[in-house]
């Protein structure tokens, strides 16, 4: 863990690492129904999603991002709020983050698929993005 690094994300519209899909986690069924149509505003409707719950905690994220579209919805995990966006543009991306924003939903972590990342459990993501985001917010 903490082998990567921070690249910035510009507004390409070449696809990123990974099959197209979205993993979220800890979001209950009105968040999840609130997040679909964030997705297909910013154009990824037809993107697999993951709802991931407690029990994917020791998936990799590779598998995850393959499962099935909608797997795991209206199931409430007990997992840290995240969006994981795989095989998405940058400026999907952006479309993702900006609307996500835009709907006041509680502040999730965020992250894009990587090569390094596919090989990692979700728990083992989450708990790198957590040491992220304290890091960044300084904490």
């Amino acid at each position: 863990m903490g082998e990567g690094r921070f690249d910035p994300i510009g507004t390409s519209d070449q696809r990123m690492f990974g099959p197209r899909a979205v993993i979220a986690s800890g979001f209950d069924e009105s968040e999840q129904r609130e997040l679909l149509e964030v997705l297909a505003h910013a154009g990824l409707a037809d993107a697999p999603v993951c709802f991931a719950t407690s029990e994917d905690a020791s998936v990799p994220m590779g598998e995850l991002a393959a499962r099935r579209d909608t797997t795991g919805r209206g199931v409430v995990s007990g997992l840290a709020r995240a969006v994981v966006l795989s095989g998405v543009t940058e400026a999907e991306l952006h479309g993702v983050m900006s609307g996500y924003r835009g709907r006041r939903l509680p502040r999730p972590l965020w992250a894009t698929l990587t090569e390094i990342s596919a090989g990692w459990t979700l728990a083992e993501l989450l708990s790198e993005l957590a040491v992220e985001r304290a890091a960044i917010e300084g904490r």
